[in-house]
């Protein structure tokens, strides 16, 4: 897939620095927040001008950022759209090249498939599966540093925790890979079979075959959708798992918080910052398991595609 980003390399460099603009942007409200918590003091010490200077800042900030992140969008959304077009063009071309033997081999109905479904799954995979692994990726970075900045002690907690997701998404990674190749051939399969017995309908019916057919049909269906309910089944565990182990670095970040605070090392400000960049840093984590399935998807299909290709 690198050979054909790197026609759209202008279009890619233009949607790396919206994204880094953005995610700074983004990344810098809750740092103000903190700060706009820590300016209210007390009932009588509240200092107006700085919480609404910071208030101002945040909304400045999320619009920019907002904005940027929709630009960003559409420029993914035309980088897809030029590949897919593209891979399009090169696959039913190299289809009028083939020999004959190639056709006798494979089913019409599963080189339909390749063509259509799995083309369309790279590309929606193109559009927003790489924009969450991007923005992920500089959003965790960018969280790291600044709850470094504001409290290194509580950093400790993701020591324990960030290992467990790495292990266990690495884990489910190996074991989920093969199911949706699986899941991909088997559509295939049923494609092909459907394709087939439309195109030779006349001729079941002359020989009285619709029973015979159906039968066929049913098993191929079965397969397919037990091949489905596998795979989305094992990839669908990722997600709920990661976020549990969140929610356990959370909570000990409130409790580790709360005891620092008692002891005059943080302030209540650097607290609700911390936690909410806490969350920041362990979001994209948890949005890449749950997209896991579908990239897991769209590397089959480009399997599928390429192994056509060559």
């Amino acid at each position: 897939m690198i050979g054909y980003l790197k026609e759209s390399k202008f279009l890619l460099l233009l949607a790396c620095i919206t994204t880094i603009v953005a995610n700074v942007l983004a990344l810098y409200g809750p740092k103000l927040t903190g700060m706009a918590i820590d300016a209210i003091g007390g009932p009588s010490q509240v200092n107006f001008d700085r919480v609404l200077y910071y208030c101002i800042l945040m909304v400045i900030f999320y619009v920019v950022s907002s904005v940027l992140t929709y630009i960003l969008q559409i420029i993914l959304l035309q980088v897809s759209k030029k590949i897919t077009h593209r891979m399009r063009k090169q696959v039913f071309e190299h289809l009028l090249e083939l020999p004959v033997s190639y056709f006798d081999r494979n089913q019409t109905g599963d080189i339909v498939s390749k063509i259509s479904y799995d083309i369309d799954t790279i590309n929606t995979s193109l559009s927003s599966d790489i924009l969450q692994l991007v923005t992920g990726v500089i959003t965790v970075v960018g969280s790291l540093l600044m709850m470094l900045s504001i409290a290194p002690i509580l950093v400790l907690v993701f020591v324990i925790t960030v290992p467990i997701t790495l292990v266990f998404a690495r884990y489910r990674m190996i074991k989920v890979k093969p199911l949706f190749r699986r899941r991909s051939r088997k559509l295939g399969e049923l494609n092909g079979f459907t394709e087939e017995m439309l195109s030779g309908n006349k001729t079941i019916k002359a020989y009285g075959q619709e029973d015979t057919i159906i039968t066929k049909y049913d098993g191929r269906n079965e397969d397919a959708s037990q091949a489905y309910y596998t795979a989305d089944y094992e990839g669908s565990i990722m997600g709920p798992s990661v976020n549990f182990v969140n929610n356990l670095s959370l909570s000990l970040i409130s409790m580790f918080g709360a005891i620092l605070f008692l002891m005059g090392k943080i302030t209540i400000g650097n607290i609700s910052s911390f936690v909410m960049y806490s969350r920041k840093f362990s979001g994209p984590i948890n949005e890449t398991a749950n997209i896991i399935t579908e990239l897991q998807t769209a590397a089959a299909a480009a399997e599928r595609i390429f192994r056509l290709l060559d």
